[in-house]
C-alpha cells in the first residue's frame, strides 16, 4: 500500500523555523518531522510514499536527494574526485516527490497525485506535522472491514491545561493535562479509495471542507477512534514539546524503536 503525504503548506504558526524551509522539513531529534511520519507508516510495512510538494519543495527534494550523506559517514577522496559511502543506512522506500503547487489547497494537493495511486484499491494518507503512535495494521483492517470509500483517525486533542479535583470547596488533588473534552477531531492519518478524487474539482479544493462532507452526508467516511498519543506541530511550543519528548527517550510515535 503506498502512503501521500501533504508537505506544501507554509507552516505560518512556526515562522520562526519555516522562513527557510518548510514545515514538513522542521526538526525532531535533528530529523524533519516528515522523517518521523515516514517511520511511523514503515514499521507497518507502508514503504511507497508520494510527497506533495509545494512551498519550497526543493528543500525536500535536496534532502532525500543527498539521504545517504544525512544518514551514513562518507570519505571524500578529493584527489579522485570520489566518495565512499560507509555503513549504508538505507531505508527500505520509495519516495515519489510531486510539486503539487505554492498554493493548491489540500483536495488540490491530493488531486494533483491522482495518478500515482489510482490503481491501487485504497492508499494511506496524512499531514506532514503530526505525530501520532496509531496501529496503522488497524487502521487499515478497519477501513476494509467498513467497505467505505474513507476512513479517518479520530483523536482526542491533548489538553492545555492542567486540572484540579476540587470536593467540597476543597482541592484535593492535581492531575496532568486530559485529552480534549470528550470531544474528537480530525487527526489524519487517513485511508482513501479511488473514489474520492471524483469528489475534489480542482486546486481550491479543501480536503477538509467538501469532500470530506460530502463522504460524511453520504455515509462514506467511517471513524478509526485512536486514544493514544497524537499531537500536531503547530507551533514552537508544540515543537519543543515534541522534541523534549525524544530527547528524553519518551516519544510514543517511535514505534519503530
Amino acid at each position: 500500500m503506498k502512503a501521500v503525504i501533504l508537505a506544501g503548506g507554509v507552516g505560518t504558526r512556526l515562522s520562526e523555523e519555516t522562513d527557510a524551509r518548510p514545515k514538513p522539513m522542521v526538526e525532531i531529534g535533528g530529523r524533519p518531522i516528515l522523517w518521523h511520519i515516514m517511520k511511523i507508516y514503515s514499521s507497518y510495512g507502508v514503504n511507497d510514499f508520494v510527497v506533495c510538494l509545494g512551498y519550497k519543495g526543493y528543500v525536500i527534494k535536496e534532502y532525500f536527494a543527498n539521504y545517504f550523506l544525512h544518514m551514513s559517514d562518507v570519505t571524500f577522496d578529493m584527489a579522485s574526485n570520489r566518495m565512499e559511502v560507509h555503513q549504508r543506512k538505507a531505508e527500505p522506500w520509495r519516495v515519489t516527490l510531486v510539486d503539487t503547487g505554492e498554493d493548491t489547497l489540500t483536495g488540490g494537493r491530493l488531486k494533483r497525485v491522482a495518478g500515482h495511486v489510482a490503481t491501487e484499491d485504497a492508499f494511506c494518507f496524512t499531514y506532514g506535522d503530526g505525530l501520532a503512535d496509531v496501529d496503522v495494521a488497524a487502521l487499515i483492517d478497519f477501513h476494509r472491514q467498513q467497505k467505505t470509500h474513507a476512513t479517518l483517525t479520530a483523536v482526542q486533542p491533548p489538553g492545555r491545561f492542567g486540572v484540579i479535583d476540587i470536593e467540597e470547596d476543597k482541592i484535593r488533588d492535581f492531575a496532568e493535562k486530559p485529552p480534549g473534552d470528550g470531544s474528537w477531531i480530525n487527526g489524519g492519518f487517513f485511508v482513501l479509495e479511488p473514489e474520492v478524487f471524483d469528489l475534489i474539482e480542482g486546486d481550491a479544493t479543501s480536503w477538509e471542507r467538501g469532500p470530506m462532507e460530502t463522504l460524511a452526508r453520504s455515509g462514506q467516511l467511517s471513524a478509526f477512534r485512536h486514544t493514544g498519543f497524537f499531537h500536531p506541530m503547530d507551533t514552537l511550543r508544540d515543537k519543543t514539546y515534541l522534541e523534549e519528548l525524544w530527547s528524553s527517550d519518551r516519544a510514543p510515535w517511535n514505534v519503530w524503536r
